[in-house]
């Protein structure tokens, strides 16, 4: 059997391989700590948040949406406005359906961990994922299964040119319903955060504040 990437049914991680599972994006830049990806539909990317993966033959890396973006196709291009005369917004859309072959919508993931050999690893893989490599959504399984540990909040709070404060919120919200709305994980959550942003109280109690909206 083949699964994604040409990888076929002995790959090294059987339960990340999905059957009938579209990536959501393609890999446009890539570094160790983080990668950007173009996502395969125009304005359709990962929630802010949200777990995303790159199964390569070796590894499978998981990655933290943490910036969205969608802008024109030409990298030195502008969108310009297109309403006029009362068309406005999904309008727009309809009466150019071109639109969408000329922009293009980005997300990019802070990397926050990696499975190799049947093992999950809390830090950078020794490698980035490839250029051009598709990036898949994690299910609510795996997100649920992701955030058994919180090994991965202290990167992302030391993370530059991160908004970690509102991705760890969004990112403990999303999990909480992929669990079934699990309150006592939230508290395990809100405890961790207490653990590690003991010395930055306004900090911690901003974060908490959200997380309880």
């Amino acid at each position: 059997m083949v699964g994604v990437n040409g990888v076929n049914g002995r790959a090294h991680h059987p339960r990340e391989l999905r059957v009938n599972v579209a990536p959501v994006g393609e890999i446009i830049d890539t570094s160790v700590s983080d990668f950007a990806a173009q996502a395969c539909v125009f304005g359709k990317a990962p929630p802010f948040g949200s777990f995303v993966k790159v199964l390569l033959p070796e590894r499978t890396v998981y990655g933290l949406v943490f910036a969205i973006h969608s802008g024109s196709l030409d990298p030195g291009g502008r969108p310009v406005m297109r309403g006029h005369d009362g068309l406005r917004d999904k309008q727009i859309y309809d009466a150019n359906p071109d639109l969408e072959q000329v922009l293009r919508t980005e997300f990019t993931a802070l990397t926050i961990g990696f499975d190799e050999s049947g093992r999950r690893r809390a830090y950078l893989p020794p490698f980035p994922p490839p250029l051009h490599w598709s990036v898949y959504e994690c299910s609510e399984a795996e997100t649920a299964e992701l955030t058994d540990s919180f090994d991965y909040f202290r990167a992302v709070l030391a993370a530059p040119e991160v908004p970690a404060d509102a991705l760890l919120a969004a990112n403990v919200r999303l999990a909480g319903r992929a669990r079934g709305d699990d309150r006592a994980f939230a508290v395990r959550a809100g405890r961790e955060l207490a653990t590690l942003l003991k010395y930055d109280y306004p900090r911690l109690t901003a974060i908490l504040r959200t997380l309880r909206d």
